[in-house]
């Protein structure tokens, strides 16, 4: 019972993870063309 609840939770933190890491790219995309905009 304990594995299951361990491969769950690091499926969830790898998930976790990977939207994490693809949320930051987004941000400084988007604020790198925030900043062009402007200036």
């Amino acid at each position: 019972m304990a594995d299951n609840d361990i491969k769950a939770a690091e499926q969830t933190y790898s998930g976790f993870l990977t939207l994490t890491k693809w949320g930051t790219i987004g941000c400084v995309l988007v604020a790198g063309l925030v900043i062009v905009l402007i200036s």
